[in-house]
């Protein structure tokens, strides 16, 4: 129970900071905000009215939204209205919203950041908890057929016949693998609470750049848990951000390009059911861990609403393109057709999502 009100606090959160964006850009260009609501209608109650806006709470806990004069298709062209504003206005207006999921993935990073989760880092500060731990694996290479895997937490690296042992660190592991072309060597690894040892030898051509250099094909990060000061973790969450900003966009991508080759496409996508046991898993690990998730369903957001969509973010800023092109507006009939086709297609979408979740939840 308390798992799902998080979720839904959660999403109530980064949809309501998302309205935001289009809240005080439309305020500051003095398009009429006719509602800010939290929650999906039908209507729970008016909390106030200031300056014609009205504010509401509904009784769908799943978002919110803002209602701007003029904003439907077939809605009269009036003063203050978002239709009479121009086409320049109409955009920042719809994109400010992503802007601040944008910069709500920041500062929720920067907040798991300055709570303490892992975190990349290249230098080794004495004192401090610094783990070595794969990133990532080459499928075939000596690590892979050895069962190493992305997560395992390296603990020694040795050569079986001198006994010697490697630095920890991701540079002098690739030193002393390069030196030991076809040799035996150990890897002391930690997956969870287990500990595992396994003998591989490193090979050439392993790495296609690097054929002449023996290499075991892992890819290795230093990773700290302590928490940050404020201030570095700002800073450290910038790249952070840029980094998942593109897993996310990739991530979609791959759905796309699988959808086409007729790859099962949705099958990876958790809703709002499956998000409840992924929460959950990241309570478990501390607020860190819940604010990151946080984050990145954050940048998600970002993502989607950017989709050429009709009736999202990115379907309007589409339309304002050829509209800006063409130098009129478009048809009202065939905008709010294609709105209606958009929105069915959204519907669609978490129906199916959901149902997968639900499954997932039973197999």
């Amino acid at each position: 129970m308390l798992t799902t009100l998080l979720v839904i606090g959660i999403l109530v959160f980064l949809i309501v900071v998302h309205e935001l964006g289009h809240f005080f850009v439309a305020k500051y260009f003095k398009v009429k905000v006719q509602e800010f609501g939290v929650g999906y209608p039908p209507r729970a109650f008016l909390v106030t009215i200031k300056n014609g806006t009205e504010y509401t709470l509904n009784w769908i806990p799943f978002g919110g939204f803002v209602r701007l004069l003029g904003e439907d298709a077939d809605a009269p062209k009036e003063k203050g209205s978002f239709a009479l504003s121009p086409r320049y206005v109409q955009a920042l207006i719809l994109v400010a919203g992503v802007v601040m999921n944008l910069l709500a993935g920041w500062l929720l990073f920067a907040g798991a950041l300055y709570a303490g989760i892992p975190h990349a880092v290249t230098t080794i500060e004495e004192g401090s908890d610094i783990r070595l731990v794969v990133s990532a694996v080459l499928p075939q290479s000596p690590a892979d057929v050895s069962d190493i895997i992305p997560g395992d937490e390296i603990l020694e690296v040795r050569d079986t016949a001198t006994n010697k042992q490697s630095l920890l660190t991701p540079t002098d592991i690739i030193a002393f693998v390069q030196e030991r072309g076809g040799k035996e060597i150990e890897i002391r690894t930690l997956r969870g609470s287990e500990e595992k040892v396994t003998t591989l030898h490193p090979a050439h051509s392993v790495i296609a750049e690097s054929a002449n250099k023996p290499a075991i094909g892992l890819g290795l990060v230093m990773v700290q848990n302590d928490p940050l000061s404020l201030w570095n973790a700002l800073y450290t969450a910038l790249p952070m951000t840029v980094d998942k900003l593109f897993v996310v966009a990739q991530g979609l991508g791959d759905i796309f390009v699988n959808a086409i080759r007729g790859a099962p496409a949705l099958e990876g996508i958790v809703g709002p059911v499956g998000l409840v046991g992924v929460v959950g898993d990241a309570a478990e690990h501390g607020i860190g861990s819940v604010l990151a998730l946080a984050g990145f369903i954050s940048l998600n957001l970002v993502i989607v609403n950017l989709l050429p969509i009709p009736a999202l973010d990115g379907g309007r800023l589409v339309l304002l393109g050829i509209e800006a092109i063409i130098r009129r507006d478009a048809p009202r009939m065939a905008v709010g057709l294609l709105n209606t086709i958009g929105v069915f297609a959204i519907v669609v979408l978490m129906i199916t999502v959901t149902y997968n979740d639900i499954v997932r939840l039973f197999t």
